[in-house]
């Protein structure tokens, strides 16, 4: 018999140089999916990531702090609570240059994938 669903208890940890924590939990590397990525993730304080504009639509939920996201060259700033959806190939820089760490959520669909990212060098 087929599994309708699937129960995701062992997150993929995506090792990162910039203390953010990366939890793939369905994605390109978690699930072998390259529909859909949901990722639980926290930004250290004064956080950033290099301008990119990607090939998948983003959308990110923040449960708690603060994270500035520059969309095109618009900052904007969403807090606890709030949502967002960034469209493809639009340029964007993600950030927290806050002081608290920030924990949100991100789908991106098609899946990320650091190829379709598009990031600038730093």
């Amino acid at each position: 018999m087929n599994k309708k669903y699937i129960i995701q208890k062992t997150p993929f940890i995506v090792t990162t140089d910039d203390g953010k924590l990366i939890e793939e939990h369905f994605g390109r590397i978690a699930t072998k999916e390259a529909g859909i990525s949901i990722a639980h993730m926290i930004a250290p304080p004064h956080w950033s990531e290099p301008i990119q504009t990607p090939e998948f639509e983003e959308y990110t939920y923040v449960i708690r702090g603060k994270k500035q996201f520059t969309v095109d060259g618009e900052v904007v700033i969403l807090e606890a609570g709030q949502s967002i959806k960034i469209e493809r190939n639009i340029p964007v820089q993600y950030a927290n240059p806050f002081d608290e760490e920030c924990e949100y959520i991100a789908i991106c669909v098609p899946a990320f994938a650091i190829e379709l990212a598009h990031r600038a060098l730093m």
